[in-house]
């Protein structure tokens, strides 16, 4: 199934295509795929997702995927 992910900050680098700030893919992932499987098929270590949406809301890696869901995966963030 084919979902819509984009990756913020300095996530980008684990883009397998288009880096470009703002930048969506599109992904071919399994049936049953949970968040946390979709981080391991871009390479993403766990503790790197901070926080995941789904469709616009957080979720757990647990969470299972349907098609078409659009994910964002961000970083921690720092700041002073």
């Amino acid at each position: 199934m084919k979902i819509t992910v984009k990756l913020f900050a300095d996530l980008r680098e684990f883009a397998p295509t288009d880096r470009t700030l703002g930048s969506s893919l599109e992904i071919e992932v399994g049936p049953a795929s949970s968040v946390f499987d979709l981080l391991n098929i871009l390479g993403i270590p766990q503790e790197r997702a901070k926080v995941v949406f789904v469709n616009g809301r957080s979720r757990q890696m647990s969470f299972l995927l349907s098609p078409n869901d659009e994910v964002g995966i961000f970083p921690p963030v720092g700041g002073g």
